[in-house]
């Protein structure tokens, strides 16, 4: 798992609001940078440290949502819950088939058939997962997640 980024500056001597814009812009940066290659389905590693990075996004826009605008916040928030669900709908059956490759190493060569069967329907969940991850990252990026995030993190600061 990718070792959370610190937050630069971060002191209990900043106002909670700086703190804020500065703790979003590197848990997104965190994010988009996990982003890269997620789709691959030969590195699972990659799902895993996307969903993390969306719940490390997803708790610090928790913690410091008073000071945002309702009307910005909400929709962030939203959409990244969104991206975490379709991010978890690909690693369910990345966790389900790393398994079975630990358990096919266990069991005798007699139980192989048996476990194609059950590897080949935990694929056919990560082609699907895969399909509802592919939806989910267009969004991010026809709505423009990362410059919401920004404006955010600008607000809360009085940048903008």
């Amino acid at each position: 798992m990718a070792k959370a980024r610190d937050i630069p500056g971060l002191t209990g001597e900043l106002p909670f609001a700086v703190a804020a814009a500065r703790t979003v812009r590197v848990r997104a940066d965190e994010l988009f940078a996990h982003l890269d290659g997620v789709l691959d389905v030969e590195d699972i590693e990659r799902v895993h440290d996307a969903r993390v990075a969306t719940r490390r996004l997803r708790a610090v826009l928790e913690i410091y949502a008073p000071c945002f605008p309702a009307e910005h916040f909400r929709p962030v928030l939203r959409d990244v819950k969104a991206l975490a669900d379709a991010l978890g709908a690909r690693r369910d059956p990345d966790v389900h088939l790393d398994a079975l490759d630990g358990l096919r190493a266990a069991l005798p060569e007699a139980d192989g058939p048996g476990l194609e069967l059950v590897a080949a329907r935990f694929r056919a969940e990560q082609a699907e997962g895969n399909e509802v991850l592919a939806g989910a990252l267009l969004d991010v990026r026809e709505h423009h997640l990362r410059e919401r995030l920004t404006l955010l993190a600008d607000v809360a600061e009085g940048v903008a």
